[in-house]
């Protein structure tokens, strides 16, 4: 029993920073219907980032979040408004061409300056654990992470909610053309909507910072995880997204646990083809007809 609640704990408190990387690749299809394949490897920069300002300027990495979610924003919002607005109107083939040249730009940037070394991100707390009794513990880091991800999700939601911004936003999502009637400015709220989406990445590649491997072609997993996430959750719902990232970390987890660690990545393939096969819009999405 012990080992089933470790398992689960564990799926729970990564499937969270799953969650926020599959919001913000949502966030971005669900205002400009564009699958952004880039979604990963500007998580990469993010990562980049918390170690650069964790080894000159000795930043932890998770306080260096109230800085790189700024710059990630405003990262996004660049690559919005320079490239991904001049393709919002072309055919499908042309947005993912894009995204993917984007990708391999950032990726190979990175390794020109950093090298392909990987970078490990140590600090006093990577490995401890919090004991909860009955055998079971508790990641320090992961805790903290989650901790972080479920404030950031809350105040997300009380922005798309609660405020002019957010609701101009979901009104795009839901129709941008009426939108557009109503006299909100879809440009603008696109721009807002791929900078936060990429301030998500950057966000949850500074909270994975402390436990995982940081190199340059790091962004792919996790652009095919996204991808997963969103769709597994239903494309352009952020409750979906949410969903699904928590229930791809419960899967790895126990595949990791009650399987074997080589073949939990299957397991998800295998839950996210189980979920296509029955409900092809995915757990909270809407069919469009």
């Amino acid at each position: 029993m012990a080992v089933f609640l470790q398992s689960l704990i564990s799926g729970i408190l990564i499937g969270g920073v799953y969650a926020l990387i599959g919001i913000g690749l949502t966030l971005i299809f669900g205002v400009m219907r564009v699958v952004n394949f880039a979604h990963g490897d500007i998580m990469m920069v993010g990562m980049y980032l918390t170690y650069l300002l964790f080894t000159i300027l000795g930043i932890d990495p998770f306080v260096s979040v109230l800085i790189s979610f700024p710059l990630m924003f405003l990262f996004g919002g660049f690559l919005q408004k320079t490239f991904i607005n001049r393709v919002l109107s072309a055919v499908a083939q042309n947005q993912i061409l894009l995204t993917i040249g984007l990708g391999l730009i950032m990726s190979n940037t990175v390794m020109l300056i950093f090298t392909s070394d990987y970078k490990i991100l140590t600090t006093s707390y990577s490995s401890s654990t919090i004991q909860v009794g009955g055998g079971v513990s508790i990641s320090t880091p992961l805790l903290i992470s989650f901790l972080i991800t479920a404030a950031i999700t809350a105040a997300l939601g009380w922005f798309l909610l609660k405020t002019d911004t957010g609701q101009a936003i979901r009104a795009t999502s839901q129709d941008r053309d009426a939108a557009q009637l109503m006299g909100i400015n879809v440009k603008r709220m696109s721009i807002i909507a791929f900078g936060l989406g990429s301030a998500l990445a950057g966000t949850a590649g500074a909270l994975i910072s402390p436990t995982y491997y940081i190199f340059p072609q790091v962004g792919g997993v996790f652009t095919l995880k996204a991808f997963v996430i969103t769709v597994l959750g239903g494309m352009g719902s952020v409750v979906g997204a949410t969903l699904g990232g928590v229930l791809i970390g419960i899967t790895e987890s126990m595949s990791a646990v009650y399987i074997s660690s080589g073949w939990k990545d299957v397991v998800v393939f295998v839950l996210f083809l189980l979920v296509l096969l029955f409900k092809p819009s995915g757990l909270m999405g809407k069919s469009r007809t």
